[in-house]
């Protein structure tokens, strides 16, 4: 995706579009911008541009966090139908894989270009076997079909193993160049404190090896 303009960027994430019935406060807002005159066509048009991309997007279900039945479907949406892809693999029983989700939902409707998606273990036993998936929750991005970072339980995010914010994985996955920029900003949603990405703390005692090692 080419770069757009940082004023048009900022607008697009704190009100992303598809979430509001009329889009004319998107414009009210770049023409209520005090830059140089001189600019507003072009921002104007790129605004344009982007949520008109963005609702192309969202009809195809980017911007949601899904859950995808069977491994057939999700192949198709990695080598065929999206670019850019996070996919969770996960049991319902594990605590830890719903922590996860939590954090995944929170990232999906704000970095529409990316698909989210997730699959239990039980329901990909040939993807399972083929991309070596043990412990869980497993997250791994995917870029044109290609793997390109594995997410194994909370293992490199925040300050250890069992804390970590929103902000934490998406900026791991900024690394991994599945993600297009940095929404979030400290733990906060762009568009609310309150729905921020909060801060996640375990117990700090042993793992029972039944909430990562399923095989």
């Amino acid at each position: 995706m080419a770069s757009i303009d940082p004023i048009v960027a900022s607008i697009i994430d704190a009100k992303p579009p598809g979430e509001c019935s009329d889009d004319d406060d998107l414009f009210d807002s770049l023409e209520n911008d005090p830059s140089l005159e001189s600019f507003r066509e072009q921002r104007l048009q790129q605004l344009y541009d982007e949520i008109s991309r963005a609702k192309h997007l969202r009809n195809q279900e980017h911007g949601t966090y899904t859950e995808v039945k069977d491994e057939k479907s999700l192949m198709d949406i990695v080598n065929t139908m999206a670019e850019l892809c996070v996919v969770h693999f996960f049991r319902s029983d594990f605590q830890r894989c719903g922590i996860m989700d939590d954090h995944l939902e929170k990232l999906a409707p704000v970095h529409f270009d990316t698909r989210f998606l997730r699959i239990s273990v039980e329901n990909a036993p040939f993807l399972v076997t083929r991309l070596r998936v043990q412990v869980l929750p497993c997250v791994i991005a995917f870029r044109k079909g290609v793997s390109v970072d594995r997410i194994i339980g909370f293992e490199g995010l925040g300050y250890s193993e069992d804390t970590f914010t929103t902000r934490d994985l998406e900026q791991r996955l900024l690394v991994a160049g599945v993600l297009v920029r940095q929404k979030f900003i400290g733990t906060q949603d762009p568009r609310s404190a309150q729905q921020s990405g909060i801060t996640v703390k375990e117990n700090r005692g042993p793992v029972n090896s039944d909430d990562e090692d399923w095989e």
